[in-house]
């Protein structure tokens, strides 16, 4: 059973998905692990670390995927014609690709795994259910999200975070407002009342005011009784009164504000919108708005991908692939959850992958299978 580690080719990608350990781990389950060259430097893995850990090193992208039976990777194959060579050409029929897919997004590219006769599986289409927290990707990843965007909000800010009692005087402690309590929200949160800020937060979601009290920030919330949980975890979208209110609520709370940390988004949706143009136009110069949603459309109609945008002296964050800016952990967590994904499936007396089609997280998470697409989502039979 060869399972393969390409280098990530997409752009502002430093990521690899896989570590020395967890390269350790899967030759020990009877897998022959071949990594490309450089495939870890960007998120400063040695080849050599991959050999220690049993890995053979392979000379270029071509062959490392021509025989493999599983490909790990990060993002989903880069094609010709996005300015790459063609990944899912190089990958034999009967291939597994395990990888973040987003298939939603790109249903042309399920239907060349589903032709190519390749078995996909979308990592971040894990149920999340208690068994699977180990192999939630998006959660491990979001993670490092929150973390960074505060780290991101504070590079941007001319002032400091915390209180501080000088003999020149007294410097105010900054006030930072999250706007969506999912796992990046959290630890958003965490993270700045760490650095020492005034934290205050809202969601849909009522179940998070307890989590937001238990990190010591402040929680709001519209006067109207709806609450936004939905399926897995996730928001659902919320009444038009309920916008309305709650529109009106961040309005009025960013007013306040030095720096707002957008988190909010809906599976397979464009990313809702939190901030308006013209509550932008009443925050305070120097203010700080980090868009973690800016590559789905954004939480904030003024943020472009990739960019810094001065709007009437506030900054308003859009960086690409926020887990990627945090590369190092962010390839050991991503790495753990595919170790902790397919150690159940490899048979222990064969060393071969035989996949359980009757467990959720490989019913939950295959696109293709025998040359067709077959997960919910894309054949009109899910939610």
């Amino acid at each position: 059973m060869k399972i393969a580690i390409p280098k990530e080719r997409r752009a502002h990608e430093k990521r690899v998905a896989a570590s020395p350990e967890t390269v350790k781990k899967l030759v020990g389950l009877g897998a022959e692990v071949v990594v490309e060259t450089g495939a870890g430097l960007e998120s400063s893995i040695s080849d050599n670390e991959f050999t220690q850990a049993g890995a053979s090193i392979g000379g270029d992208e071509a062959s490392v995927l021509s025989d493999a039976d599983i490909v790990f990777k990060v993002q989903r194959p880069i094609t010709e014609a996005e300015g790459g060579p063609d990944e899912l050409a190089m990958m034999k029929s009967g291939t597994v690709l395990i990888s973040q897919l987003n298939p939603t997004q790109h249903r042309e590219q399920v239907d060349a795994y589903a032709a190519k006769g390749i078995t996909a599986i979308a990592m971040e289409l894990m149920p999340r259910i208690t068994r699977a927290q180990s192999m939630d990707v998006l959660s491990s990843q979001a993670n490092l999200a929150g973390y960074k965007a505060v780290l991101d909000a504070a590079q941007e800010f001319g002032r400091a975070f915390p209180m501080m009692m000088t003999a020149a005087g007294t410097v105010a402690p900054a006030r930072v407002f999250v706007l969506g309590v999912g796992v990046a929200g959290l630890q958003a949160i965490a993270t700045a009342r760490r650095l020492g800020a005034i934290v205050t937060a809202t969601d849909v979601r009522r179940e998070t005011e307890e989590q937001v009290a238990s990190l010591g920030a402040k929680f709001v919330k519209p006067k109207i009784e709806e609450s936004g949980e939905g399926g897995g975890g996730y928001a659902k979208e919320m009444s038009e009164e309920y916008q309305r209110l709650q529109a009106e609520l961040v309005h009025e709370t960013l007013k306040k504000q030095d720096i707002a940390i957008c988190t909010a988004l809906i599976p397979g949706r464009k990313a809702p919108t939190l901030i308006s143009e013209d509550m932008v136009k009443d925050m305070k110069p120097g203010s700080v708005i980090v868009d973690l949603a800016v590559e789905q459309g954004g939480n904030c109609p003024l943020s472009r991908p990739g960019e810094v945008v001065d709007y009437n002296g506030v900054q308003i964050v859009g960086h690409y692939n926020v887990p990627s800016r945090v590369a190092v952990d962010a390839s050991l967590l991503y790495a753990k959850n595919l170790l902790n994904f397919i150690t159940p499936q490899i048979d222990k007396e064969s060393k071969q992958l035989k996949l359980d089609w009757e467990d959720e997280t490989v019913v939950g998470t295959v696109l293709t299978r025998d040359g067709k697409v077959v997960h919910p989502l894309l054949t009109g039979e899910g939610g």
